[in-house]
């Protein structure tokens, strides 16, 4: 019989990515150190609050048999964007007033199959000792006037670095899968200038579709809790 005398056989194998260096904006350029800095401290607290809800993803996983999160995205926020936000507001266009301003530079959304599965995440989230939440909106209890729906939390974390803790804030979005299609569309269509003529019209069947949506994952909740109930376990 071979067996491997090599310690490290059983490791696997990963590269640590690194961010890349933002463009920095003119009227940012005086702080483009400190502007870039904040960049990659925000690009670091995405990776801890993704790890923690893998995490959890993975604890559910065992516990429920069920994965509660099909996916998860993120972004820093754009630099143009973040000066256009900064400008929209009538705030001064500096480092410290995008960090003490703008809630949502590093921005996560979580993608979950059914819609009592974002509520459960948002709480263990929020229970975690570590994790300050600094503001809700539940916009799938009070929609949007377009029909939006989402969860959003504005929470802040503390992200260890080599000479500090720096408590850093960002925006999670939890929503379902239905959700998200919904709003990716509505994004995508916002931007058509072709359209602008029949605004009013498309506004209209768009809420429609957001009602139709919310209303199938009402639904798709139901059937899952039908089959539970049965003694069924549903997994994925």
């Amino acid at each position: 019989m071979n067996i491997s005398m090599n310690p490290n056989s059983e490791l696997n194998q990963s590269i640590v990515n690194v961010p890349n260096l933002v463009q920095v904006p003119d009227p940012l350029m005086k702080q483009a150190y400190q502007f870039q800095e904040a960049m990659m401290m925000y690009t670091c607290a995405i990776r801890e609050i993704k790890t923690k809800l893998e995490v959890l993803n993975d604890e559910l996983s065992v516990r429920n048999s069920r994965n509660p999160i099909e996916m998860v995205k993120s972004r820093v926020k754009k630099p143009i964007s973040i000066v256009e936000k900064l400008q929209r507001r009538g705030l001064s266009v500096s480092l410290e007033s995008m960090m003490e301003n703008l809630d949502d530079v590093a921005g996560i959304r979580v993608i979950c199959s059914f819609l009592d599965d974002i509520y459960a995440v948002a709480d263990m989230l929020a229970r975690q000792d570590d994790v300050h939440i600094i503001a809700i909106k539940d916009y799938i209890r009070h929609p949007k006037k377009n029909g939006y729906r989402s969860y959003h939390m504005i929470v802040e974390i503390p992200v260890f670095f080599s000479d500090q803790k720096k408590w850093m804030r960002a925006e999670v979005q939890i929503r379902t899968i239905a959700m998200d299609f919904w709003a990716s569309l509505d994004h995508q269509l916002k931007y058509k200038k072709e359209v602008e003529e029949y605004s009013q019209e498309i506004s209209e069947e768009l809420r429609e579709c957001a009602d139709v949506i919310a209303q199938t994952d009402e639904r798709m909740l139901g059937i899952r809790k039908r089959i539970e109930d049965h003694g069924i376990a549903v997994s994925k």
